[in-house]
């Protein structure tokens, strides 16, 4: 049973840091891309940033390009997105999700097992 646990949420000030963990069980991680969505109240889920299986391919959305950086170990079975210089439009859950896909896709249909999210607020 494939299972994908996040950690890292909190609350932080504006221009402050944060780094997510997605940490994924029966699984074979390195064989699949991985990604990283956002969610608001009355809003669609958003794309944040994918992974290649490798890690060696990376796609970020444009609202977070420069700012945060998505990366893997897998060795560790886990992806990571590093946030810095966060914005209060930041403020979300965060979700991370395995591809049904070996290289990176920005297409939420395509993943196939999402975790339970984690909650980021960024204060102003």
């Amino acid at each position: 049973q494939v299972q994908l646990v996040e950690s890292g949420g909190g609350l932080v000030q504006a221009g402050g840091s944060l780094r997510l963990s997605c940490a994924a069980s029966g699984v074979t991680f390195s064989s699949y891309a991985m990604g990283w969505f956002r969610q608001t109240p009355g809003k669609e889920r958003e794309f944040v940033g994918a992974i290649n299986w490798s890690g060696a391919g990376t796609s970020i959305a444009d609202s977070v390009n420069g700012r945060f950086t998505i990366s893997r170990d897998n060795a560790k079975n886990t992806m990571y997105l590093q946030m810095n210089s966060l914005k209060p439009e930041d403020t979300a859950v965060y979700y991370c999700a395995k591809s049904s896909t070996a290289g990176w896709t920005r297409i939420s249909s395509l993943y196939d097992y999402w975790g339970q999210g984690t909650q980021v607020t960024v204060s102003s």
